[in-house]
């Protein structure tokens, strides 16, 4: 095998941007175990691919399955260099009216989906030597505030703060770890796979304006093919950064936020100092000058 040839494990590879990440790969000449509830979607790239493609059978909120799947990746490539977390969807609705069980189930997937492949990969890529993980999260997960997407951002935010304590442990590993936090994508997130609920009307201008975006296709300007051969190409490169924002309404989004949150604490620093014995206390609150 040719040492640039890594080996992908996909997780959501029949569509949205688990399929268009498994195209690239094959397309780069990787190899890729694409996972997938129903693996018969996955009929036509094993048609194209042949045995480059290991198709599997998933639902990532079982940790027994999980365990399944890396066993058959390994059994028939030997190893596995690229893990990604893609499984995910949202349903959208109020967090006061929410069904719980469904926040629930959305989480399931969302984040304990997240954890259960990123710690059967661990040991896998342990004994190799290393190998990198792809979480995929959204401009949501660091910006958060959407309105009807509380479980859905909740994870995200989540599979963030999992990500940097796996990649402080697993340092000296070898393991390196990418969050993705894409904008609005051309995939079916907001369509087919995305249930939205009645929205009662004091929840209109907020719940229900996204609403209405969704519905209209709207926020939606990302190409996932493009951001695929993004990710492959840093797959097969030596430096690559801890978060990636995609599309320019992500970045624009960040890094508003980013300034937002440098300006409150600039501007409460003295407050927040005075909580610490032998501190000026107390301090003048900005609100008040």
């Amino acid at each position: 095998m040719d040492t640039d040839t890594r080996t992908w494990f996909i997780t959501g590879s029949s569509r949205g941007f688990g399929r268009s990440l498994a195209e690239a790969a094959l397309a780069a000449g990787d190899r890729v175990v694409a996972t997938a509830r129903r693996p018969e979607q996955l009929d036509g790239l094993v048609a194209r691919h042949g045995d480059r493609v290991l198709p599997v059978a998933l639902d990532v909120t079982d940790p027994a399955a999980v365990q399944d799947a890396f066993d058959a990746a390994r059994a028939a490539f030997g190893r596995v260099d690229v893990v990604v977390n893609n499984a995910g969807y949202a349903n959208l609705a109020p967090v006061e009216t929410a069904d719980e069980e469904d926040f629930r189930r959305q989480f399931d997937t969302n984040f304990w989906g997240v954890y259960h492949v990123s710690k059967a990969a661990i040991p896998l890529l342990k004994a190799q030597g290393g190998g990198l993980v792809i979480q995929f999260s959204s401009v949501g997960g660091r910006v958060g505030a959407t309105p009807g997407l509380g479980s859905y951002q909740a994870a995200k935010f989540a599979v963030d703060g999992f990500t940097r304590v796996l990649a402080a442990e697993t340092a000296p590993l070898g393991i390196r770890y990418l969050v993705v936090e894409p904008g609005g994508f051309a995939t079916d997130w907001a369509g087919a796979s995305m249930r939205i609920d009645g929205v009662p009307a004091e929840y209109a201008a907020t719940v229900g304006s996204l609403a209405d975006l969704l519905r209209g296709g709207g926020a939606a300007l990302g190409d996932p093919d493009r951001a695929a051969g993004i990710l492959v190409r840093l797959a097969h490169a030596d430096e690559i950064p801890g978060h990636l924002l995609l599309g320019a309404g992500a970045v624009d989004m960040a890094l508003a936020y980013s300034r937002g949150q440098l300006a409150e604490a600039t501007a409460w620093q003295a407050v927040s100092a005075s909580a610490d014995t032998g501190a000026p206390y107390p301090v003048t609150l900005p609100s008040a000058v």
